[in-house]
C-alpha cells in the first residue's frame, strides 16, 4: 500500500473549500491588533490570543527591532551550544520572578516546553494525569514520555481522586492541566486540585498560555487562587499575552537544571531568536508597569459575557474574556461563522473532532485594546445573526 494514499483519498476539507464555509488558513492582509483585513474587508478581530494587546505596542516593537540590530535575526543553534545569549538569561530570571519561581527556562514555542518537560519527567514507572480537555501539546508530551498516561473528566474532582487511586505506590505520579482551558473559558479548580495531589503525593503542572496575562494580575492561575507555592510547574507561551513566539516552564531549581539536560525539544531545536526574547521581555515589562490592562481585559470579559447571556446565548461556564458560544453542530457553526465574518467579526470556527460531538462552537476572544464602539458594533452583529439564524429568539 502506498503511504501517500490516505492523501489522496482526504477530501474533507476540500469539500468544505468548495462550499465557501472554509473558516481556516485565513491570508490577512493586516492583522493590527483589534482590527484586520481580508483582501479589503475589514473585520473586528474576536478571535485572537493577543489578551493584553501587546503586539502592537510600541515598547514592544521596538524592543524587537533593537534585538535584531544588535544579534542579528537568529542564534542558528540550540541552547546546549551556540544558542545562549544573555538575553534568554535575563528573560529567565525575570519570569521566574513574576511567577514566584526559582528558575525558568525558555523554550522555542510553547508546544515544545510542553512536549520536553512533561517527557523529560515522565519515566517508565512513572503515571501523569490529564484532564481530558488538557492541550493537544500536553496530551502528545505525555505520548513521548516513557510512563502511563491516565485522563480524568473535566474539572471533575471525584473523577481525578478515582484515578489518583489508581497508581501504584511504587510509581510517581505528575497532574497536569490547563490553568484557563482555551475553548470553553472555564478555570482549573487548583485549591481542590492541590489538596488531592498533596494526598496522594503528585506533582502539579500548571499550562498557563492563555491565564498568563489575565488570571492573578497578569501571573497567572496559581496566583489568582494565591497558590503559587503550591503549585510545583507552571508553564506557559509567548504567543499570547507576550505577544511573541516561544515558551517557558518555572519550578524549582534542581527540576529546571534537570529539564534542562533531559528535553528533547530543547536540546535539539534553535534557540528563540533574539527578537522574539526581546518582545516577549517587553511585553512582560508592560505588564508590569500597566496594571490597567489586565483589569481591561477581565472588566470586557465580563461585560461581554453578561451581555451574551442576557441576549440568550449558550456561552457554557466561560468566566473569562474567553466567551465560547455553543452551537452544537459542525456544518451550523460553520454557516454561523461565515455569516459573522462577511458582517465584519472575525472568531474561530471550532468543530468536531477538535471538541466532543454536540459542543461544536465559535470561540471568541477579547483584548484590552478593543474600544467600547467595536464591542457594541461586535454585540450587533451577533444579535442580528444570531436571530436570523435562531440561535435566540
Amino acid at each position: 500500500m502506498d503511504i501517500f494514499e490516505k492523501c489522496s483519498s482526504y477530501t474533507t476539507a476540500r469539500e468544505v473549500m468548495e462550499s465557501g464555509l472554509y473558516p481556516y488558513f485565513i491570508a490577512l492582509t493586516e492583522n493590527e491588533g483589534t482590527e484586520a483585513v481580508f483582501q479589503g474587508h475589514r473585520l473586528i478581530m474576536c478571535g485572537s490570543n493577543n489578551y493584553l494587546g501587546l503586539t502592537t505596542h510600541p515598547r514592544v516593537r521596538q524592543a524587537a527591532l533593537d534585538a535584531i540590530q544588535r544579534y542579528g535575526t537568529s542564534c542558528t543553534g540550540s541552547r546546549f551550544l551556540n544558542g545562549t545569549i544573555e538575553l534568554h538569561e535575563q528573560l529567565e530570571h525575570e519570569l521566574a520572578e513574576w511567577v514566584g519561581k526559582e528558575s525558568a527556562l525558555a523554550f522555542s514555542t510553547g508546544m515544545q516546553t510542553n512536549l520536553g518537560v512533561i517527557s523529560a519527567l515522565v519515566g517508565r514507572e512513572d503515571v501523569v494525569l490529564l484532564d481530558k480537555l488538557d492541550h493537544a501539546s500536553i496530551v502528545d508530551g505525555a505520548k513521548l514520555g516513557w510512563g502511563k498516561t491516565l485522563r480524568f473528566r473535566h474539572n471533575d474532582m471525584a473523577d481525578l481522586e478515582r484515578v489518583l487511586k489508581q497508581v501504584p505506590d511504587k510509581s510517581g505520579r505528575l497532574v497536569v492541566v490547563d490553568g484557563l482551558y482555551s475553548m470553553e473559558g472555564d478555570i482549573a479548580p487548583l485549591p481542590e486540585i492541590t489538596r488531592l495531589c498533596r494526598k496522594y503525593g503528585a506533582r502539579l503542572m500548571v499550562d498557563d498560555a492563555h491565564a498568563m496575562g489575565i488570571l492573578g494580575g497578569g501571573r497567572g492561575t496559581a496566583a489568582h487562587f494565591g497558590l503559587s507555592g503550591e503549585v510545583d510547574l507552571i508553564m506557559s507561551t509567548f504567543s499570547k499575552s507576550f505577544a511573541s513566539l516561544g515558551g517557558f516552564i518555572a519550578g524549582d531549581e534542581d527540576v529546571i537544571h534537570y529539564i534542562k539536560h533531559h528535553a528533547r525539544s530543547l536540546i535539539f531545536s534553535a534557540s528563540i531568536p533574539p527578537s522574539n526574547a526581546a518582545a516577549a521581555l517587553a511585553a512582560l515589562h508592560v505588564m508590569q508597569e500597566e496594571p490597567e490592562r489586565v483589569q481591561r481585559v477581565n472588566d470586557i470579559g465580563e461585560n461581554m459575557r453578561l451581555r451574551y447571556r442576557a441576549l440568550g446565548f449558550d456561552i457554557g461556564s466561560s468566566v473569562t474574556p474567553i466567551i465560547p458560544i455553543l452551537i452544537g453542530d459542525d456544518i451550523r457553526t460553520l454557516w454561523v461563522w461565515k455569516a459573522l465574518f462577511d458582517a465584519g467579526v472575525f472568531v474561530n470556527a471550532i468543530i468536531s473532532p477538535a471538541v466532543p460531538e454536540g459542543r461544536q462552537l465559535l470561540r471568541t476572544s477579547y483584548m484590552a485594546t478593543h474600544t467600547d464602539e467595536q464591542l457594541n458594533q461586535v454585540m450587533d452583529i451577533f444579535e442580528s445573526i444570531g436571530r436570523e439564524v435562531g440561535l435566540i429568539s
